[in-house]
């Protein structure tokens, strides 16, 4: 984390597992309970590695907006980076890089998480128990972004995953995996506090709108409208009254931020171990292609929003300029110069291209420290309001959430909402779409709301909800995994 400088990040690193592009990633066995976890130190150092595989989700959230129809892959050309250009196609095979990226990042944080929960009685200190809550929270993070894209996938909990258990471990069903990730969430919201005295670490708020978000995804409406209205109306957070700061470097750790992953500049990366960087690598991919003018730095002009997206923001909404960039008309307000990739559309995620001033080592582009915004609070009032519409429990309540965010993105309440029901319904999933745009989220909304088929081109239903499992993790674990349907 950002805050807390990593540093105890590379002993913990070295202790508990090297980089490895495999599904399995250990250690010997031999470094067991005897050399680690004797102290409060032990644990503080396995639990910041536990945070550190947090930064590789870049990746999930460029290609979340990627695969829905808020963006396109662009880059240089149709060939650059093939695994992103066939996500954006929905052509994606089980031979994908960037589907391999994700499932071999996400376990190395199952991983680091079930390591210290294999060892959480061996010494006690003052305090364990928040360790213990922060940890089943990013274990919950982790297996939740392994459902969403992979649907049923191999579990563990309370114990590393060591090399030969592939071969014995079978695909487990979600429903058995999101009822860990509600329990490991409940403790976590029940063990810390809404105030963290390092800022990056999870709080209460944060386990409370991950478990929010695990009900909505499998439609328990009024549990989710529980645990997300005690948050509303009991923690600390709210909506930042200017918008337009909301993504600035500046302005991390604000008041409605729920949960942040940490990014910083101070290690470089290459494209040889993208997850080594302890920058946000999706800004410099999301970055404007050659570009030399005021505010903003070059980037390699990927994961670009499309007209229709733009379209979606109604007249006087004024998010549309802090979420998307129109390089042509800002080019002729400011003399910018810019060269067109891939696919170019004109606009740009200006939520996460980089700034001038942008500290960064190495590579700027893989260095950037602007952190991922990954719970704000408008996103836990727009998922109470559809917990509330879609489990008909109150409309009123749920027009209430939604139009408190529109209240800001118009300055005036002209614009509120008055309908009820299907109406409704439609109107949350719109307030969505424009509030999160660039943010990760729209690809999965679709696919919980049956609505992909519909909206993504190439889009097969009964095939794409889920991305297929890689086949060389298939091979590895001795063929014993049926694919995902359609795959």
């Amino acid at each position: 984390m950002k805050r807390i400088q990593f540093k105890y990040a590379i002993i913990a690193l070295l202790i508990i597992f090297s980089c490895s592009d495999d599904f399995v990633n250990v250690d010997s066995q031999d470094q067991n309970s005897e050399d680690f976890f004797n102290t409060e130190e032990d644990y503080q150092s396995a639990l910041i590695a536990a945070y550190d595989m947090l930064q590789s989700t870049y990746l999930n959230v460029m290609l979340g907006e990627i695969a829905s129809d808020n963006t396109l892959a662009g880059g240089e050309s149709a060939i650059d980076v093939p695994g992103i250009q066939e996500i954006d196609d929905m052509v994606h095979t089980p031979i994908n890089q960037q589907l391999r990226d994700i499932w071999g990042w996400m376990y190395s944080g199952v991983n680091r998480t079930n390591y210290i929960m294999e060892f959480k009685d061996k010494t006690d200190f003052p305090g364990k128990e928040g360790v213990i809550a922060q940890t089943r929270f990013l274990r919950a993070y982790y297996y939740f972004e392994l459902v969403k894209w992979f649907g049923d996938v191999p579990f563990v909990v309370d114990r590393r995953i060591l090399f030969g258990d592939q071969y014995t471990l079978p695909r487990t069903s979600k429903a058995t995996i999101y009822a860990q990730m509600e329990d490991d969430l409940i403790y976590a919201a029940s063990n810390l506090p809404y105030i963290q005295a390092e800022k990056g670490r999870v709080t209460k708020g944060a386990a409370q709108a991950l478990l929010g978000k695990v009900y909505l995804y499998q439609n328990k409406f009024p549990e989710a409208a529980n645990v997300l209205e005690d948050l509303i109306n009991n923690g600390p957070h709210d909506l930042l009254t200017d918008y337009s700061t909301m993504f600035e470097n500046d302005n991390e750790n604000n008041i409605e931020s729920v949960f942040e992953v940490q990014y910083t500049d101070i290690e470089g990366a290459g494209f040889g171990c993208l997850q080594c960087s302890e920058g946000n690598v999706a800004v410099g991919f999301n970055g404007i292609r050659n570009y030399a003018g005021p505010v903003f730095e070059s980037g390699f002009s990927f994961n670009v929003p499309t007209q229709e997206v733009v379209d979606e923001f109604e007249d006087g909404d004024n998010r549309l300029q802090t979420a998307i960039l129109d390089i042509n008309t800002w080019s002729t307000n400011t003399g910018a110069t810019f060269s067109t990739g891939y696919e170019h559309t004109g606009y740009f995620n200006r939520k996460y291209i980089a700034r001038q001033g942008d500290l960064n080592t190495g590579d700027a582009n893989l260095t950037n420290p602007n952190n991922y915004r990954s719970i704000r609070f408008a996103d836990v009032l727009l998922m109470a309001a559809e917990a509330l519409n879609r489990g008909n429990i109150d409309d009123a309540r749920a027009r209430f959430y939604l139009n408190r965010v529109r209240e800001r993105a118009f300055g005036n309440t002209n614009n509120n909402v008055t309908s009820s029901g299907a109406t409704l319904t439609t109107a949350i999933y719109h307030e969505r779409r424009v509030e999160l745009v660039g943010e990760g989220h729209h690809f999965f909304d679709l696919v919980r709301t049956g609505r992909a088929a519909n909206e993504i081109d190439g889009f097969q239903a009964g095939k794409n909800e889920v991305f297929p499992i890689p086949s060389i993790e298939i091979q590895l674990a001795g063929n014993q995994w049926e694919q995902n349907p359609g795959y």
